[in-house]
């Protein structure tokens, strides 16, 4: 007799709190077809040859091989990406309310490299296990697979604030694969790393970190962009335009709807 796998439940919002609660990563399939794909891939190589020449130029190269940061503003489809990010509503929801973008980056796991991102880490200092402070996101351009050096995620360790020994998180964690366009979501505190690429070929992926409104950002978005010119919304909201601070009195002494950090960025 033929036994079919059962399909997996629907990802509905109360399993993704369950998840993330849990477990603390959610994988989600599908999210990128395959033209945003091809773009998305050839535009990471062009952002990391930039910023590769930078962190040689500056003596900051070692271990950063493959890491390309901060790739907005270049116009690239980076932008149009933030311009309507996926899975916005489950994020926002993970928050209950208003976020910005921490940073957003790319990653070119390249054959044999040994960059820092192969170290077990989280993504945020400070410990709170009982608020979300700030989540994950991570595309996947190419499949993820053991052999290409899928992330390895050591579920349940955001709800422990120790750090594992390096030991005992190769022991337990667990690879996520997938395939290209899908999208793993996970809590910042959930101790992750890189593996090894053991392929022929790199393993690309973009990498992106989401926060509550009143954080510091990796980059100042706003000055780094110059004037808001044309941003959708979303990306308004995302790059920190509804929560700067006041430059001047002036700017300080205003009504609720002229304020820089605006009245819903909790």
């Amino acid at each position: 007799m033929r036994h079919e796998t059962p399909a997996a439940p629907p990802l509905t919002a109360e399993t993704v709190d369950y998840l993330m609660t849990t477990r603390g990563w959610v994988l989600f399939p599908g999210q990128i077809g395959e033209v945003q794909l091809q773009a998305l891939r050839d535009d990471s190589e062009t952002v990391y040859a930039r910023r590769r020449a930078l962190q040689l130029k500056n003596g900051v190269g070692a271990n950063m091989e493959g890491a390309a940061h901060h790739v907005l503003g270049e116009d690239t489809s980076f932008d149009a990406f933030i311009a309507d990010p996926p899975l916005w509503e489950t994020i926002e929801g993970h928050f209950a309310g208003k976020f910005i973008l921490l940073n957003f980056g790319a990653t070119l796991l390249q054959p044999g490299a040994d960059g820092y991102t192969l170290k077990p880490h989280r993504d945020v200092r400070a410990y709170s296990r009982d608020y979300r402070l700030s989540l994950n996101m991570l595309v996947m351009l190419d499949d993820f697979t053991v052999e290409n050096g899928a992330t390895l995620v050591l579920s349940g360790s955001h709800q422990v604030e120790a750090m594992p020994s390096l030991e005992l998180f190769h022991q337990y964690a667990e690879p996520v694969t997938g395939k290209a366009g899908d999208i793993l979501l996970f809590d910042s505190l959930l101790v992750h790393s890189a593996a090894p690429n053991r392929s022929a070929a790199q393993r690309r992926a973009l990498t992106l970190c989401f926060g509550r409104p009143f954080f510091k950002p990796q980059m100042d978005w706003p000055r780094y962009l110059g004037p808001d010119q044309g941003l959708s919304p979303k990306a308004r909201q995302l790059l920190g335009y509804d929560a700067r601070s006041p430059e001047s009195l002036e700017e300080y002494y205003q009504p609720p709807e002229r304020w820089t950090f605006k009245p819903d960025q909790r």
